[in-house]
Order: C-alpha cells, then structure tokens, then sequence
C-alpha cells in the first residue's frame, strides 16, 4: 500500500509540469466589458485558439481612449503571446491629438498585425424627432446656425471627428456636445437633448432595430446588411466618408513567426460562417487584411484624421 502511494504521489507531480506548461495568449482589450471593443476582443479570442494551439483569454486594461492596454501590449515580449485589440480610434486620432497624454505611442510602440473587421458608422438621430432625412438635418443646420448639436463619446472621439467632418464638407455650423462614452451621448440623444451622432453601428444597432432612433445614412459607400435600404451619406454630401476598424496589433519587434500565426489564425476565422454572423449582428463588417494591407490602412487613416484633428484645432482635454 506504501508502495502504491508513494508511485500516486510521483505520477501526480510528473503530471504537473503538463500542465502548468499550457500555452496561454492574452488579447487586451482597452475599453470595458460590454462594449464593442470588448466585444470583438471575445470573438477573436474564441476564434483564435484552435489555431495559435493555445487558451486564448481577454483582459480589459481600460483607460486613455485605450491608450492603457496599449501600454500593456508595448511592454509585453515580442513572442505573440500578447496582443492588443487595436480600433482605429486608439491607433490613428489618439497619437495625433495635441495636448493627449501618450502613455505609450502607438505609431512607434505597436505595430498593425492584421485587420478584423470594418465598422461601418451611421448618421442617427431621434426616431420620433424632426428629422426624418439628411436633407432635412441639413436644412435645419442651413437656417440656423449654431442651434444644432451633435453627440459624441469624447472631445477627440472618431464620434467628434466625424462630426467635424461632416461640419467642414456640408459647410454647417453645428455644436460639439462630448459625454463620458458612447452610451451617455446616445441616452441625450433619444431625449432630445442633442440633435444628431455619427457613430459605430454597433453602439446603435439595438435601438435601430427597436425604433428608437432612425438611420439617416451609412458612413461609407460599403453598406450593410442590417440595414440594406440605408444610402451613404456621401450621396448627400458628396466625398464624405466615415468608417472605422477594428484590428489586431502587437508590440514593436513583434517577430514574424508570431505574425503570422496570428495572421493565419484570423485568415481561418474569416472564413467560418458563426464568426462572420457574431460580427454581423454587432453591426460590424468581417474584413480579413493581411499585415502589410493593414499596415497602409493605419498609416492613411493617420493621415486623414491628422488633417482633421489640425484643421478644427482640436485639443485633448
């Protein structure tokens, strides 16, 4: 009996190591639970593990417009184990807003790995308020100058921007009016507190299908197929274009092995049918781009946004 336990005792501790040595990847997730970062972060995790041959787990490093888990993922080691869940947001207006604290810089500190998905933004305003098209907004916007808002999730938020896009190539004078998130806007917005927000399908996609607020246009010429009767806004004001994106980045040095398992691992759940549709009914658009695509959509996307952000002298707060 002696004997048996003490041959119990040894295959238990041989059988340690085995398991203490399971491969474990983290995505980090800058944005709290709930939200659509977070969200996609879970999606990618699910669909990545089979593929890198390892648990896959999320962790919200929350703060700084996701400027936090950035730094988290620029700290990391170069290996691929961990990566950061990079919207557009935290990739290309973060690093090119005055006055914004930098506790990492994503443009020399990260590198873009490949893209995810496409966020395709939509003009919205109150379902039972006045405006029932763009031309009407823009007419409201024409005759009284300065008497219209539009929400956004922060004072240097793609929200903002896109407002101020849309300000400059419509030629309206409308007010800026930030929240604290894309929720606290949305909530002014049903209230009639503010008029109007260009936002991520996904922040709106409930209260679109429930009739609380009414789609006015999409973005961006890609549509979608939530809402396949919806025109893009720049058959209204035209050249206007607004979309988003939701990607994979990793830590400078990031080796290419590392790369491209994860590139590989992402290019296999683009191609599975229950990815594709969770992303669909989050109001985003699967988009595989490999590394080097990506790579130039983040540098544009820096660009376009720069120019922006210079020429309505935005500030960070």
């Amino acid at each position: 009996m002696r004997k048996l336990g003490i041959a119990a005792v040894l295959a238990a501790c041989l059988a340690l190591p085995a398991a203490a040595q399971e491969r474990v990847a983290r995505v980090i997730s800058g944005f709290a639970a709930g939200g659509t970062g977070d969200l996609i972060s879970r999606l990618i995790a699910d669909a990545a593990g089979p593929s890198l041959g390892a648990r896959v787990v999320v962790e919200n490093r929350t703060g700084a417009n996701g400027l936090i888990g950035a730094e988290v993922v620029a700290r990391s080691a170069a290996d691929g184990t961990t990566v950061l869940q990079c919207p557009m947001g935290t990739m290309t207006i973060s690093p090119e807003l005055p006055g914004q604290r930098l506790p990492v810089d994503p443009r020399t500190e990260l590198v873009p790995v490949v893209n995810v998905a496409l966020s395709t933004y939509g003009l919205v305003v109150a379902a039972n308020g006045p405006y029932r098209s763009v031309a009407d907004l823009l007419a409201a916007a024409r005759a009284r100058p300065g008497a219209l808002s539009y929400a956004s999730a922060g004072v240097g938020s793609a929200q903002h921007l896109s407002g101020e896009l849309l300000k400059r190539r419509a030629q309206i004078d409308v007010v800026h009016v930030p929240y604290r998130g894309a929720a606290p806007a949305i909530v002014d917005i049903l209230g009639g507190r503010a008029d109007f927000m260009i936002t991520n399908l996904g922040d709106v996609v409930r209260q679109l299908q429930g009739g609380e607020l009414r789609l006015l246009a999409l973005g961006d010429s890609g549509g979608s197929p939530l809402f396949p009767e919806a025109r893009p806004v720049s058959d209204f004001v035209p050249g206007l274009e607004m979309a988003g994106w939701f990607g994979i980045c990793g830590p400078r040095g990031m080796t290419p092995e590392a790369v491209a398992r994860w590139a590989e691992a992402m290019r296999q759940a683009a191609g599975d049918a229950t990815f594709r549709r969770r992303l669909l009914d989050a109001g985003l658009t699967p988009h595989y781009e490999e590394p080097e695509s990506f790579a130039r959509r983040v540098e544009a996307d820096r660009r376009k946004w720069g120019e922006v952000i210079r020429a309505a002298g935005i500030r960070a707060e």
